[in-house]
Order: structure tokens, then sequence, then C-alpha cells
């Protein structure tokens, strides 16, 4: 494992969206766009959103609670249940907060885990560090990056299934983390965690005081099986959801990226000690969002015409590109991530996507970190996002193949 370089003069680096946009500048695309670069649901919004929005207009001339309103935890609870069978080990009061989209939360967490850790860490005389996925979301690295934590990236690969090895995790490394970001299913990869790994990361967590944050914001974009839940899990092991917050969000689910809302579960005595942060710094959400966002989470018929509709996109990738590029359907989430080594590199292929075939993707370096010895895991891949209709990602996809072959 290997710290973040320092890329653009700051830890977190650089979006990789603003990145995109310099490689690209000044190329006009070659044919008529496609944009398959950002994670943004293109599907339909749910029926049930413009009415639920003119219900409660007059509710934005009030404050939000910051932890949500009584309605939308409750909901969530239930969802929680149904989908992750935890019966009434949830508790809305104790164990659930609203946050403005799962964003905020990933990164203000990182806050309360390092105060929390503080006086453990500073009796092994170590540097605190944070245990991050390589690729990762750069929420994770912006709030390393803030609070002078040491990243440390996971050495993970398709034998582990882009996931870290809870044996091969070295305890002095253990004994210094404040927290450790795991996704399910993983981002760009669209592997999916086991019961099995989170229980024993909810066991190194717990034997060694640090927090798990597991992000489970793609959990209902799968291909047949439900991924297995961090919550399950750590309710398995009983001791009331000690040392997890697992995060979600409607933008993936339900096709709201723009509503900014979604929740954290877990700890109720870490939640209680980021209540206080977050009372003073967090953004509120506004009423009439709550009750979308509760309308949401007790709606599921939306969802599974939403995964339906991903796992059509899927198949209809799987048939055009024949296995080129290592391209493999997924378990989870809506990413292709392609081996683009054979033309040069992730960056080189969106370079030629867009000014030769007029296809907008990300290249796979500029969401990974640069390692201490040059490499960078991601150089080699490029990102899809499958979130236009079915029609457009098969024409962005028949150009690939009609331009690399």
């Amino acid at each position: 494992m290997q710290p973040v370089e320092r890329p653009g003069g700051g830890l977190a680096g650089e979006s990789p969206f603003r990145r995109l946009a310099t490689l690209i500048a000044g190329i006009e695309p070659g044919k008529p766009p496609i944009d398959l670069s950002i994670g943004e649901p293109r599907h339909a919004m749910p029926d049930f959103v413009a009415g639920t929005l003119a219900g409660h207009t007059a509710e934005f001339s009030r404050y939000p609670p910051i932890l949500g309103t009584e309605e939308f935890r409750t909901t969530v609870a239930g969802w929680l249940d149904r989908r992750y069978h935890l019966g009434e080990a949830v508790d809305p009061e104790r164990h659930i907060t609203i946050l403005a989209g799962s964003r905020e939360g990933l990164f203000s967490a990182a806050i309360t885990a390092r105060d929390r850790s503080a006086e453990r860490i500073r009796t092994t005389n170590a540097r605190p560090a944070i245990l991050l996925p390589n690729p990762f979301y750069h929420a994770y690295a912006a709030a390393a990056h803030t609070l002078e934590l040491e990243p440390v990236f996971i050495e993970a690969g398709p034998e582990t299934g882009y996931l870290p090895d809870p044996d091969k995790l070295a305890p002095d490394l253990l004994d210094r983390l404040v927290a450790a970001y795991v996704a399910s299913p993983v981002a760009p990869q669209g592997t999916v965690a086991s019961a099995d790994f989170w229980t024993a990361m909810i066991g190194l967590a717990r034997k060694h005081g640090f927090m798990l944050f597991a992000d489970e914001c793609y959990s209902e974009i799968y291909r047949e099986t439900p991924p297995p839940g961090a919550l399950q899990a750590a309710n398995d092991l009983g001791g009331d959801f000690a040392n997890l917050m697992v995060f979600n969000s409607l933008s993936k689910r339900s096709n709201l990226a723009g509503l900014r809302c979604g929740f954290a579960a877990g700890d109720p005595g870490f939640l209680a000690e980021w209540t206080r942060l977050r009372n003073m710094s967090a953004p509120q959400v506004p009423l009439p969002l709550q009750a979308v966002g509760a309308a949401a989470y007790g709606f599921e018929a939306h969802v599974i015409d939403n995964r339906q509709l991903y796992n059509e996109k899927f198949n209809a990738a799987a048939e055009i590109l024949q296995g080129r590029f290592g391209a493999a359907t997924p378990d989870g989430g809506f990413f292709l991530w392609l081996d683009m080594e054979a033309v040069g590199g992730g960056e080189e292929a969106a370079l030629r996507l867009w000014r030769e075939a007029g296809i907008r993707t990300v290249p796979g370096g500029y969401l990974a970190g640069t390692l201490a010895d040059g490499t960078n895991p991601g150089a080699r891949y490029l990102r899809l996002a499958l979130v236009e209709k079915r029609s457009r990602v098969e024409e962005a996809l028949h150009r690939l193949v009609e331009l690399f072959g």
C-alpha cells in the first residue's frame, strides 16, 4: 500500500471531469456527441416527484432538522429492514441521519472519525491514516487532504474483486487508521463485497478502533443478486452497529441526482458525535425534498424498472463488444471498465474517442492516484457510464468498436 501523490498541488488533486474538460478543450467532436463520462442517471424521474413537491411547497419556509424528519427516517428504517432483513434492529431515532447527498456525509464523517481516534492513535506515535480504494471517489481523498491524514491505497485487483484482503491488512496500519472507505458495488469495476468480507472488515474495525465507512450508493443497481449489506453483517455480529456507518442516496436508485438526498445509518455513538458537528456545519435538506425522499424509499417499483433498463444496456454491450478490451458485465453499478492499453491507454483512448467518434468518456487514470513508484492502476483503463438511453449507448459502443477494432 502506498500514499497518494499530490497532483495539482493538493492531495485530492483536480476533479476528473475538469481534467477531462482540459484534455478535450478546443477539439470539435468528429460525430454528434454522446456523453458517457459522468455517472448521472438519465432515466426518467419517478412519477410521484412533482406531486409530492407541490404538496409540500409551503414547507420551504421552515428550517429542516439536521437528522431529517421522523417520516424520512422511519421510511428509511423500513426500507433497510425490507432490503437487508434487519427486523427492528434499526431505530430511526438512534441509527439514521439524512444527508444532502452521500458526498457531504462521506466527507464530513471523516472529521468525527479523526477526532474520535485522536487519543488512541497518539499512543502509537504514528501518523493517523485513512484507507482508500484506488481508483477512488474523490470525496474520500478530499477528506484525507483536509484533515492531513495519510492516505493509504488498498492494493487490490481482480483476484480480490478490487476489495482489500482483510487477512493482509497489517496490524500496525490498522492501529493508526481513523477510517477505511469501502464501496460495494465497487465503482467503477462493479464487483460486490460478500457478507463474509463485511463481517471480517467490521471485526477489524472493532478490534483496532477505526470506523468502517461503507459506501453503498450503487446497492440497487445490480444484475441479478442483491449485494449483501454491511448493516446486515453487523446486525448478525451484534454490537449495535459499532464502528460502522453505511452511506446511501437516491441519486442512482431513483434517478434523483439533483435532489441531493441520501442517508447514513449505523453506530449510534458515532452518529451522536457526528451530529454535534453537522448541527453547526452541514447543509440541511429542505423539507419538501425530504418528503420526496421518503416517498422514494417507500416505493420500489420504479427501482425495479430502473435496474431492468441498465441490465438491458449491459446485455447490449456484451453483444456489441464481444469481450473486446476486457469487457465483462459487472455484478453491480452502471459502469464499463475497459482495458485500452493496446491503443495507448485510457487518456489516449478518451482523446481519440472524442476527437474521432464524439464519445465523451473518462480516462481511468483520472479516477486513480499515482503511487510512489510512479504507476497509476487506472492509467490503462477507460470508464464508460451507461446512463444514456439504450439506443445511444449502443451507438456509442458501435463507434468505439469501429474506431479501435
